[in-house]
């Protein structure tokens, strides 16, 4: 009898159900990170999508509306307009600021792995304590802080 009370967790507060719950929250962790990893690709893919969409069109059409342009003087008024769509293209390209966020998002992905990783080696290592946890926050808050500003 007294073999299953000695450290078993009942009579030891302190020992395993804090060790499960700082497992559990690691693990917790490690998804967030995964699901943070997949998020910052999709995003990054459709900023770099965006970019490309609206800034090669803006280059082709300010090409095409100044050759046209300068060909004939009938062509003036679709020049013209080909310049105003080009101008648009080019405004709503540096509004949205695609070439940033794409970084930015490439920039949190590596920071979700990088907590992904320490995640996993922490709890591959079993021997999880409060301050590798607290380590593992600091990581979240690196990742979620990545997606402003410059890196550090």
């Amino acid at each position: 009898m007294s073999d299953r009370g000695e450290g078993a967790g009942e009579g030891a507060p302190g020992e395993s159900d804090p060790g499960g719950r700082l497992s559990a929250e690691a693990e917790r962790l490690c998804d967030e990170a995964r699901k943070g990893i997949r998020l910052a690709d999709r995003r990054a893919r459709l900023w770099a999508v965006i970019d490309v969409v609206l800034g090669f069109p803006a280059a082709l059409l300010a090409a095409v509306s100044g050759a046209a342009g300068l060909a004939t003087a009938d062509a003036r008024v679709p020049a013209a307009l080909l310049a105003l769509v080009s101008a648009g293209l080019s405004a709503g390209a540096g509004f949205l600021r695609s070439d940033d966020r794409r970084v930015a998002h490439k920039r949190a992905r590596t920071a979700w792995a990088a907590l992904e990783g320490e995640a996993v080696v922490v709890l591959a290592d079993g021997r999880l304590d409060e301050e590798g946890l607290r380590r593992l926050f600091g990581l979240r808050q690196a990742a979620l802080a990545a997606y402003e500003g410059d890196p550090a």
